[in-house]
């Protein structure tokens, strides 16, 4: 055998065992996936959470030195804890900057002009904290996911985006708002958003909201 023989082999060798183990941590993490949303799901009492826990740990796994991983069920199993524990804790951080305080009731037509001046009030200092904390995609998935509850299928469908990386873009934004950085702001893009947003909230119709943030999105 030849001294390029001889690397060639050792270059298959080396790849067998590298999709050998890539198939091993495949298995162990589908075998362990019901287990992990199970431990998830207790913690958050959320399924949209309680997913994005699960996609976390599954890339927490892939990205991990598996080769001193004795027991891989007891590994996920503590990651996705963790994890869960760290959704759960963040959660008081950023209530304030969830749909609930801030999203119009959609049915309710007998509000006061008060309470509507309120909730107006709400939302244009809601929208205004996303714009200064997140990237239009970040925004747009942030929107779409928490003030109207769209599948994430939906979502890639509307913005173009991979279902995975839309999970990945809601927690990045929940990260963002935790903290105090700031983007300027453009008084019209600012109006167009608050605007756009009410209007699609009191009406249900969300067709101009979706173009709108698929647009931002998109340049």
């Amino acid at each position: 055998m030849n001294l390029l023989e001889s690397h060639r082999d050792h270059a298959e060798q080396t790849d067998d065992r590298s999709i050998r183990s890539w198939d091993g941590a495949s298995s162990a993490f589908v075998s362990a996936a019901p287990r992990l949303f199970a431990i998830a799901l207790r913690v958050l009492q959320d399924v949209g959470e309680a997913e994005d826990v699960v996609q976390e740990a599954w890339l927490r796994w892939a990205r991990a030195d598996r080769s001193v991983v004795i027991n891989p069920p007891a590994f996920l199993a503590l990651t996705t804890s963790r994890l869960a524990i760290n959704v759960a804790q963040s959660a008081r951080r950023r209530h304030e900057i969830s749909a609930g305080p801030w999203l119009p009731e959609t049915t309710d037509r007998s509000v006061s002009p008060e309470t509507a001046a309120e909730r107006g009030e709400a939302v244009d200092t809601a929208i205004r904290l996303l714009l200064e904390r997140l990237t239009p995609a970040e925004r747009a998935v942030y929107i779409l996911r928490i003030a109207f509850d769209y599948p994430y299928r939906r979502i890639s469908e509307i913005l173009h985006l991979g279902e995975d990386h839309a999970r990945q873009l809601v927690r990045r934004a929940r990260d963002h708002l935790a903290t105090e950085r700031r983007h300027p702001v453009s008084t019209t893009a600012h109006q167009r958003l608050v605007r756009t947003f009410l209007a699609a909230a009191q009406t249900g119709d969300l067709t101009e909201l979706d173009e709108l943030l698929a647009a931002d999105v998109a340049r």
